[in-house]
């Protein structure tokens, strides 16, 4: 595991919106990047409720939330409308953001998959936390205080 801090990878991938997103449009803001299985299973729908439940706060701490998975964009649309989440969500079916940022690896039972992580980029690009095995409960306030104490706030 590469030590904090170190350049976050960029990335364009295509939202709900259909608009390609690039971390570079988020130069000058923090931003809580995650990453997650599978749209509207238990846990990462836990873990993105937690976020949409902490977003308001986040943006106050002039926090963007992007949640990232190879669910393709008509399964986020869902997603986003079923559970009321209020940040953007980003397709990667290719994997290779995935890969990236090291959220692709060995799971359970020997089988490979999206591994449940979390970034906080800070305004510079650059990573300042990873959370490498997200507890999907309480996530967001666990990224508010994290934010905060590195906003020294």
């Amino acid at each position: 595991m590469i030590e904090v801090p170190f350049k976050a990878a960029d990335f364009t991938l295509t939202g709900t919106d259909g608009e390609s997103h690039s971390l570079k449009d988020y130069s000058g803001k923090w931003v809580v990047l995650y990453f997650y299985p599978k749209d509207d299973t238990p846990g990462c729908t836990v873990e993105a409720c937690s976020l949409r439940d902490a977003r308001d706060s986040l943006a106050e701490l002039g926090a963007e939330v992007i949640g990232v998975s190879k669910d393709d964009a008509s399964s986020h649309e869902k997603f986003k409308a079923k559970h009321s989440l209020n940040f953007t969500l980003l397709s990667d079916p290719s994997g290779k953001t995935l890969e990236a940022y090291g959220a692709w690896g060995p799971k359970m039972f020997g089988r490979e998959g999206i591994l449940r992580k979390t970034f906080i980029i800070d305004p510079a690009g650059m990573v300042q936390k990873v959370y490498g095995r997200v507890t999907p409960l309480g996530h967001g306030d666990q990224v508010i205080a994290e934010l905060k104490k590195l906003q020294k706030l």
